[in-house]
C-alpha cells in the first residue's frame, strides 16, 4: 500500500504511466492516476499526461488577464485613431483608470506578431508577466522576444 505524509511518499511506491487501483488488506483502496501540473496564466492546472485531446472546460474558454490587456490596448488605440478619445489621458478619464495603466495597455499594441499569437494561444513562457510586456517594450521585435525568453519567430 502506498501512503502519503506531508508531501513525501512512504512505503512501497510503484511509478507507472497508467492508472492503478491498489486494494488494501483493511478493505480500502488507493487509486493512482498519472497527472501533469501545468501553469496557465499563473494558475496551476491538473492535466492528463501527454498531449491527448481533451474537451475544453468552461473556465478555460474565458480570456486570460494578458489576453484582456491586449484587447484593451487595441481598443484604446482604435479610440485614438478614430477620434473617440483625444489622448491617453482622455481614455483614462473615460474608463476611470490611471494614465499609466492606459499607456501600458496601449504599449501591448507594438508587440511582435508571434508574441501576440503566443498571448492569444496562451503559450507564453509561464514566468512571463504583464509587466515584462507592457512596461517600456523594446522597439525591435527580437529584443522583445529576448526579454521574455522566446526564440525568434
Amino acid at each position: 500500500m502506498t501512503s502519503r505524509h506531508g508531501g513525501k511518499y512512504t512505503g512501497k511506491t510503484i511509478v507507472t504511466s497508467a492508472s492503478e487501483v491498489v486494494p488494501a488488506s483493511d478493505g480500502s483502496i488507493t487509486i493512482s492516476v498519472p497527472i501533469e501540473i501545468r501553469k496557465r496564466s499563473g494558475r496551476k492546472l491538473v492535466a492528463l499526461p501527454g498531449n491527448s485531446p481533451q474537451q475544453p472546460r468552461p473556465w478555460d474558454d474565458k480570456p486570460t488577464p494578458l489576453q484582456l490587456a491586449l484587447a484593451r490596448g487595441h481598443q484604446w488605440l482604435s479610440w485614438l485613431e478614430t477620434g473617440k478619445a483625444a489622448s491617453l489621458s482622455d481614455i483614462a478619464k473615460q474608463v476611470g483608470v490611471d494614465n499609466s495603466y492606459v499607456s501600458r495597455m496601449v504599449n501591448l499594441t507594438v508587440l511582435a506578431p508571434d508574441i501576440v499569437e503566443a498571448i492569444l494561444e496562451d503559450k507564453l513562457p509561464p514566468e512571463t508577466k504583464l509587466f515584462d510586456l507592457a512596461v517600456d517594450p523594446p522597439t525591435l521585435w527580437d529584443d522583445q522576444r529576448r526579454r521574455i525568453g522566446l526564440s525568434a519567430g
